[in-house]
């Protein structure tokens, strides 16, 4: 179990500060995706791949004060930010866990915004389906979000880019 704390935990050292709840369930589901240790369950919904596991794991990050959340009111929705804190940096410490290297990676996701996050993770989402039925769910499903024919063609793009960055990492 902690295990899976510290998992999420080095998600946030590596990574830094983590702007929104949605996003920051997507760069889990991708990272877990591309083969980084997360245990977490995922199911589709609303906005693409969502873990009710992952939400009562970062709640209790927070409680324990290892990670530091921030809600900021944005008028008519509210924003939360994440970090790690310094007791988390130092629980991290203490019990030198073999966390999993993915420093690059989760830079990369963090750089990204929700919504092209929410389209890459839906993508993986149904990664066994051909091409263009995918591209059928995202726009039957993702009607709302607009997403286009290019916005598909660069998440795609960006997939194929993490994979070979996680292909280079292990052969290292």
């Amino acid at each position: 179990m902690l295990k899976d704390h510290a998992n999420v935990m080095a998600l946030f050292l590596q990574a830094g500060e983590v702007i929104g709840r949605k996003k920051l369930q997507k760069m889990i589901y991708i990272a877990k995706k591309l083969d980084m240790p997360f245990s977490e369950r995922y199911k589709f919904h609303m906005f693409g791949p969502y873990s009710e596991e992952l939400s009562l794991r970062v709640e209790e990050l927070c409680n324990l004060g290892f990670v530091a959340e921030t809600k900021e009111d944005k008028g008519n929705y509210y924003q939360y930010r994440y970090m790690l804190s310094e007791a988390g940096q130092k629980f991290l410490d203490l019990y030198q866990f073999d966390l999993p290297q993915m420093e690059e990676l989760a830079q990369q996701l963090n750089e990204q915004s929700s919504r092209f996050l929410e389209l890459v993770s839906t993508l993986l989402y149904f990664e066994e389906l051909p091409r263009a039925d995918v591209k059928e769910k995202v726009f039957t499903l993702k009607r709302k979000q607009n997403y286009s024919e290019d916005d598909i063609e660069q998440g795609y793009v960006f997939i194929e880019s993490l994979r070979k960055l996680i292909e280079m990492r292990k052969v290292q």
